[in-house]
């Protein structure tokens, strides 16, 4: 199928829907689309996540026209929470969602640190008035579903954004002027360049490299929603809370304004399989927290163990590019979940590169080490410092006493500070890339 016949079909359904426009109305909004397809071709994204998502968006605010390809049968999220910190409010305000995303999130009113073995709290970052004050927008927790949902609904609005579903790239052949791509079914896709949001497992990323499998780190983790009238654990349950001991951690936060409880359960161990018996699953998780404060156990105790799911990432890498194919997000630079950083990261991307293809008038080797050069160091870091704070969050013995004891002395100051590099965002391109 073309792009052209994909473009027009997707139009003719938009304009269908908006019955308050009269029929001339109509067609003159169609030529006139038509119109822009006649002057470049389309981007292909693989991949429709927040990542491929937030650049289709960009690139349509740029009047281009893309194709986004989901491998699914249709455009979802896994069902479970997700945290960002100010730095997306960066982005969200340019693509048009930030009230969209705000209706849906809530805004707790600190992250908490607790030993959990005694159920001590070790320190506190406040997120409420002088967080907002100092970093300009607010940190949020948001269902990872209605993340999605509002991104998803913008693209279903911009005629310039053509979403397709149950579309699984296997290949893509990269022509030196085009790129065009196959499908499961067999179905081809041409584009200008093709950008592979495609995840921690990402094909793209394989074909483009050959670079291997993410790199397990020897814990495993499972993820729950409980309804909270559901919840019986002693919690404080309009906090985003990290319980951190040896070799094993539990995050929880409320979402859909406290209606909801979201839990991750996360444990050191030494095979990786991500299926197999729950009963056995169970049996580690006990053993694993066997020294755990009874509150934790509490909330171990509402865990669906029906699947968990291997932790990793990857060893940052300067080039995510080959020709006219380029990575974003987890396919460029996946990493672990201490910063709760890696959705924002591909979010950030999918914003810088929309706005260097903008800006780089068809040079696209231009425009993807534009976009490279000023992102490699930031998603390194991310990548870096996250394995570092996993490893604060799982020491023990003296180790541990050390870590407790600096984190106790941080002040409010001290740790917005510490927070800045990250949370005060990024600067987008200028016109020095264009030649």
């Amino acid at each position: 199928m073309t792009y052209s016949e994909l473009a027009v079909r997707r139009l003719a359904g938009k304009l269908a829907l908006d019955r308050s426009k009269s029929f001339d109305e109509k067609c003159d909004e169609q030529e006139e689309w038509r119109g822009s397809l006649t002057s470049k071709s389309p981007v292909l994204i693989v991949g429709g996540g927040l990542g491929g998502l937030t650049a289709a968006l960009a690139l349509a605010r740029q009047e281009w026209p893309v194709i986004v390809l989901e491998g699914a049968p249709s455009f979802g999220a896994i069902g479970y929470g997700i945290q960002f910190g100010p730095n997306v409010f960066h982005v969200l305000d340019r693509i048009g969602v930030s009230e969209a995303v705000l209706e849906k999130a809530d805004c707790p009113p600190a992250l908490l640190m607790i030993d959990a073995l005694n159920g001590k709290e070790v320190t506190r970052v406040p997120t409420g008035a002088s967080f907002r004050a100092r970093f300009k927008y607010p940190y949020i927790i948001i269902h990872r579903i209605d993340m999605h949902n509002a991104l998803l609904d913008a693209c279903g609005r911009d005629p310039m954004i053509t979403l397709v579903r149950d579309a699984m790239v296997v290949r893509f052949d990269d022509r030196g002027d085009g790129v065009s791509v196959t499908t499961e079914d067999g179905s081809s896709f041409h584009g200008v360049v093709l950008i592979g949001a495609d995840g921690i497992r990402s094909r793209t990323r394989a074909q483009l490299f050959a670079d291997g499998d993410p790199l397990p780190n020897g814990f495993m983790g499972f993820r729950t929603i409980v309804p909270m009238e559901k919840v019986t654990a002693e919690i404080e349950r309009d906090i985003v809370a990290l319980w951190g001991g040896p070799g094993f951690h539990i995050v929880h936060y409320p979402l859909r304004h406290g209606s909801l409880l979201n839990i991750v359960a996360v444990f050191r161990r030494s095979t990786y399989s991500e299926q197999g018996d729950i009963r056995a699953y169970r049996g580690e998780l006990e053993h694993a927290y066997r020294n755990a404060h009874p509150t934790m156990k509490g909330l171990l105790a509402m865990l669906d163990l029906e699947r968990r799911q291997a932790v990793g990432d990857r060893d940052p890498i300067r080039h995510w590019h080959r020709g006219r194919v380029v990575l974003l997000g987890d396919a460029a630079h996946p990493t672990l979940q201490s910063l709760a950083q890696g959705a924002c990261m591909a979010i950030e991307d999918g914003l810088y590169l929309a706005e260097c293809i903008a800006a780089a008038n068809n040079d696209f080797e231009r425009a993807f080490r534009c976009y490279e050069g000023a992102r490699v160091v930031r998603t390194a870091r991310v990548t870096l410092e996250s394995r570092y704070i996993w490893d604060v969050y799982h020491s023990d013995g003296i180790a541990r006493d050390v870590h407790w004891q600096v984190l106790g002395e941080r002040s409010e100051v001290d740790t917005f500070k510490c927070l800045a590099w990250l949370y005060d965002g990024f600067t987008l391109p200028n016109n020095e890339i264009r030649p």
